[in-house]
């Protein structure tokens, strides 16, 4: 019963926090980066992922900052610039890369830089360099051009909470048929986190991505297009902290953003995060839904 009540009590607080955290996302810093190997990538399969062999499989960071290539596989990986098909373009190249180690490299070229491992050549991942601050200028010329025509086309974030504090927040793009519906999602101060989603829409399934792995915590993931503007639901099911097993954290606990909800006029969309925690006892699992 002590395990009931001090889980309703973070599913209260996870509810106060979704309603409190309706908005628009921060912008990101892009000022450094960190990309890892999927875990297993030295065999084929990563690229059949989301995430990619490459995590995240696409980065961006601003002219002058750092990226770092870090080998958290078990297997060795080059970080080469270029592809498979037509071999390396010279804008860096790592080396073979040993389990453990890393190695940064500084770009000072705006551009795209698809980079892949000589070893392991169904990896690939896409490096996209900004002039710093190029984000955030394109951003605000978009919502100004927007103000007036689209002013219900506006990013939402929402945030829900484990039950070992840890916060769990998604930001989405508006719900537009024919379109897929871009999910960020974000497990604040957290590192190698393995998780579900599951997105549905009028009961209907349009994702349903399943051992999902963020190295610093942060992943995006897409819907298939959209057959309606109606709200969608979000579930993501916590699959636990680490790259081997066996992971810890709270394994099996469920979060819900549920339900975008426009308003007359400008349209403020708005997830609301209910999290319905499963508890993860010896010999059972239980949810716990609020009573108010």
């Amino acid at each position: 019963m002590k395990t009931i009540a001090i889980s309703s009590i973070f599913v209260f607080f996870a509810i106060v926090a979704g309603l409190v955290a309706l908005t628009p996302a921060a912008f990101a810093d892009h000022s450094e980066v960190t990309i890892v190997p999927a875990a297993g990538s030295g065999a084929p399969g990563c690229e059949e992922t989301a995430d990619g062999c490459y995590i995240p499989s696409t980065a961006t960071v601003d002219v002058g900052g750092k990226v770092i290539f870090s080998n958290t596989d078990t297997a060795a990986h080059t970080f080469t610039a270029g592809t498979a098909a037509e071999g390396p373009s010279g804008e860096f190249d790592t080396s073979l890369v040993i389990a453990g180690s890393s190695y940064e490299w500084t770009p000072t070229t705006v551009g795209e830089f698809p980079y892949y491992c000589m070893v392991h050549p169904w990896m690939e991942g896409l490096i996209v360099v900004q002039e710093a601050g190029a984000e955030e200028h394109d951003d605000m010329e978009e919502h100004d051009d927007m103000e007036g025509e689209h002013d219900d086309m506006e990013n939402a974030s929402a945030t829900g909470m484990l039950s070992d504090g840890t916060e769990v927040s998604v930001s989405t793009s508006v719900p537009t048929a024919g379109e897929r519906l871009h999910i960020a999602i974000q497990f604040a101060n957290a590192e190698h986190v393995n998780h579900d989603i599951r997105v549905t829409q009028n009961g209907e399934e349009v994702l349903n991505d399943l051992a999902a792995h963020h190295h610093d915590g942060k992943g995006e993931h897409e819907t298939a297009p959209l057959k309606s503007a109606d709200p969608v639901e979000i579930t993501i099911t916590f699959q636990g902290y680490g790259i081997d097993d066996p992971k810890t954290g709270p394994i099996g606990e469920v979060v819900v953003f549920a339900n975008v909800v426009p308003e007359f006029g400008t349209i403020a969309m708005m997830i609301l995060a209910v999290a319905i925690i499963s508890i993860v006892a010896v010999t059972a699992k239980s949810k716990v839904i609020p009573r108010f």
